[in-house]
């Protein structure tokens, strides 16, 4: 039976390493923002030396986690189904949301703190498209108000939802309630305004 080559080894355990440290990078820096380099690699299980050698600064590792995050989320969000009226799919959507924003929430802080704003909302562009798009099928659907920028619409929806996980992570919301209350809260934004009869 064949063996891996040395050179497919080496990249094989590069990969597993740099998983590892990604890994701990999330799981750090969602507890804290500020977590170090050192507490990292100490929570991945290796040196400083092989951290740096992966990722030779510490914006580039708060990118990679944060990037990993986002990506573990959109698996999660394009299974969800948002066919249908519209106020339904995004009440699927946001109860799914608020609990993957919980993790978000923190990396985001580390990623103001070392990233370009650009850098940021290029990572956020594909969970920000989809609410967007839902929205615009909502207005044609003409379950969703039309009087204000679709761009502050999404927005705010984003500002509910880091705001309920913050609420959530100090005990101010509990985890069951907290996915009715963002829902509740996003839907009556979102309600047209009422027509005032002439």
């Amino acid at each position: 039976m064949p063996t891996a080559s040395p050179g497919r080894r080496r990249r094989a355990d590069a990969e597993r390493s740099i998983a590892r440290i990604v890994g701990a990078a999330r799981e750090c820096l969602s507890r804290d923002p500020n977590a170090s380099i050192d507490d990292i690699a100490k929570h991945a299980g290796v040196g400083r030396m092989t951290l740096y050698g992966h990722f030779p600064n510490r914006a580039e590792l708060v990118e990679a986690a944060l990037a990993d995050a986002l990506r573990a989320g959109e698996q999660v969000l394009s299974a969800i189904d948002l066919a249908g009226d519209a106020r339904d799919a995004l009440t699927r959507l946001l109860e799914s949301s608020w609990s993957l924003v919980a993790e978000s929430t923190a990396l985001l802080a580390a990623a103001q703190g070392t990233l370009p704003a650009g850098r940021i909302r290029e990572l956020h562009s594909a969970p920000a498209q989809r609410v967007e798009e839902l929205i615009h099928r909502g207005q044609e659907q003409g379950v969703f108000r039309t009087d204000m920028p679709l761009t502050w619409l999404v927005s705010v929806i984003q500002y509910v939802l880091h705001g309920a996980a913050e609420e959530n992570r100090t005990g101010r919301l509990t985890q069951q309630e907290t996915g009715r209350i963002v829902t509740e809260t996003v839907q009556s934004i979102l309600a047209p305004p009422p027509t005032s009869d002439a």
